[in-house]
């Protein structure tokens, strides 16, 4: 079977071969607008479904793998920023406190698909104003839900703690694709 990989993060290409798997990357056009009605649980797989539907349709030898990360706090998800300002003010609110990083992957064939969602919960620091500014100057951080990854210079500082995978919070889960992909004997 011939996997690919529906992401244009750097992130999610370093964890997919470092995990041992041949991939091809591809790209996917959709509109990733979450619905008000969805529970916030449930975002993450949602948006990763939408993705997958997406794509062209699949042919007999391929496996296509989709993935999003959403970042909640206080019952409201935190998307990827818009500019400075507003990186500036998540990271203000995710400050000294507890929030969930949820990443949803589908994984889809020709013939079905499986959708799993993994949660990690993470604890950060007190940032001051100079933290913030100097982690937005130095890592642009626009690309990345909740205006921050994990693995960069925010993360080795300001996480106390961590329950669950370090790489569901780096976009993904690896431990849920290895084992649907070995298991479900797709790969």
């Amino acid at each position: 079977m011939k996997l690919l990989l529906a992401s244009q993060s750097p992130r999610r290409k370093e964890l997919l071969s470092s995990l041992g798997f041949e991939f091809e990357v591809v790209k996917i056009d959709c509109e990733e607008i979450i619905p008000e009605t969805i529970q916030i649980q449930e975002a993450a797989a949602y948006l990763s479904d939408l993705k997958a539907d997406a794509f062209r349709s699949l042919e007999e030898d391929e496996v296509l793998l989709t993935a999003d990360t959403v970042v909640a706090i206080d019952n409201q998800i935190l998307g990827k920023p818009k500019d400075e300002a507003d990186a500036f003010k998540m990271l203000q609110n995710l400050s000294g406190r507890t929030h969930q990083v949820y990443t949803g992957i589908t994984i889809k064939t020709a013939r079905k698909s499986i959708t799993e969602t993994d949660v990690a919960d993470v604890t950060l620091d007190k940032l001051s104003d100079e933290e913030i500014n100097y982690y937005i100057q130095n890592y642009k951080p626009f690309d990345k839900a909740g205006s921050y990854g994990v693995q960069e210079w925010l993360g080795m500082a300001k996480i106390t703690s961590l329950t669950g995978s370090y790489y569901t919070i780096m976009g993904l889960p690896t431990h849920l694709v290895y084992k649907i992909l070995k298991e479900s004997s797709l790969i």
